[in-house]
């Protein structure tokens, strides 16, 4: 997949509108609203200086949040502008609105090398609508879009594909990286290949895995997902969650879990490795099973992969020269379930073969129990990311997309 990059641009002194992946939380310190993790700003600043050095006028446009098409004060962009300046070291003006007078004005005074951060797009309602009055709007009085919001690139809005029609548009350095990185793994990932899929649900995983399962060598799954594959060979699973029967509202039709993992665990049998011993707890006692000698008593809710499976798992992550993870083992926020996430990541950090995880809980695993230099890459998108592992499109990279001559 080859983008429109930044490099083969003419945008020396434009007026670049510059889509950001800025939805970030925000938590209050001292009575201040700021940004709760800087990782994305951070891997927008090589595109961003990239522009400086083109002598561009940068117009940032992003959404924080759900606002619901209403004025909320804790989803202002003030403290991303504040953060991104730190990290610049450089000045970001901020206007209270992504539209209107007072905007087209201020855009209208910019000079050459001026950053200027736009208010929460989704502050309006048209714009979750893809409203196209509305995209041509944000366009106005500016020359060429800058796409490096991956994460959102899965959304049709107006800040996604709306100004896509209204403008050219290029991928920045982030979106590249993001890119590269995914379609590598797609398309010539070095052998062995092992894919381990955790977390609580499997309806937001499921299209991913079913291209990652005609690719990978090995798909090692854990968390509430395991729970699934278990249930669906037989075993007795007490009161553990797993999703049953779910409704696809995007197909319009009901999915049952448990049938669709019997039918690629037929299909893919010598492929995916569930857990062989789970950590279960009643909410008092907490203690280790062997699943296939022993059934989760009622009350009883496993709650992370067992000993035998850490071993068992981590055996194959060091035997493997790629390995892409996505979601936790267990429930982590409570140490007690934790130790299987810790195991898994000890194992992918000790490896010397391309590493990558992706998703912001994953992420937060890894940066507290290691260094997040130790893995090759790191996705930051969650859903964006599984959808392009799904299909190798996003509706706001097809523009983004060189045609092929």
């Amino acid at each position: 997949m080859k983008l429109k990059t930044l490099e083969n641009a003419n945008l020396t002194g434009k007026t670049i509108l510059y889509r950001a992946p800025y939805d970030i939380d925000t938590e209050e310190v001292n009575g201040i609203l700021e940004v709760s993790d800087d990782m994305r700003i951070r891997a927008t600043l090589t595109t961003l200086q990239y522009l400086l050095k083109q002598n561009c006028k940068i117009v940032i446009l992003t959404y924080v949040g759900r606002p619901d098409g209403k004025v909320v004060e804790s989803l202002r962009t003030n403290p991303h502008a504040k953060r991104l300046s730190e990290l610049l070291n450089y000045p970001v003006l901020k206007i209270d609105d992504c539209i209107g007078k007072e905007v087209d004005d201020k855009i209208a005074e910019m000079k050459a090398g001026d950053i200027l951060m736009l208010e929460n797009v989704r502050f309006y309602k048209e714009e979750m609508a893809d409203n196209d009055e509305f995209a041509k709007e944000l366009c106005k009085g500016k020359d060429v879009i800058v796409f490096d919001g991956f994460p959102q690139a899965m959304r049709i809005h107006a800040s996604t594909t709306g100004i896509e029609r209204h403008l050219p548009a290029v991928a920045g350095f982030y979106v590249q990286q993001e890119v590269e990185t995914l379609f590598n793994l797609l398309e010539n990932p070095e052998r062995p290949f092992t894919v381990i899929i955790g977390g609580a649900k499997i309806s937001d995983k499921v299209d991913a895995v079913n291209n990652l399962l005609k690719i990978a060598d090995k798909v090692l799954v854990g968390g509430a997902v395991a729970n699934v594959f278990l249930k669906a060979q037989g075993y007795k699973l007490g009161s553990s969650f797993f999703e049953d029967v779910f409704m696809d509202t995007k197909r319009r039709e009901k999915k049952d879990w448990v049938l669709y993992a019997k039918e690629i665990l037929g299909k893919y049998k010598d492929k995916i490795v569930c857990p062989t011993d789970l950590v279960v707890s009643d909410g008092v006692s907490v203690k280790v099973i062997n699943i296939v000698s022993e059934a989760v008593e009622d009350k009883w809710m496993a709650l992370d992969i067992g000993p035998k499976t850490q071993k068992l798992f981590s055996d194959i992550i060091e035997n493997s020269k790629t390995v892409f993870l996505g979601g936790p083992m267990g429930k982590f926020e409570n140490e007690k379930f934790a130790k299987g996430s810790e195991v898994i990541l000890s194992a992918m950090r000790k490896n010397k073969g391309e590493t990558i995880i992706a998703g912001g809980n994953t992420i937060d695993l890894a940066r507290k129990y290691g260094d997040l230099e130790s893995y090759s890459n790191i996705s930051l998108a969650g859903g964006a990311t599984l959808e392009f592992l799904a299909s190798k499109e996003l509706p706001a990279l097809l523009p983004l997309i060189e045609e092929q001559k």
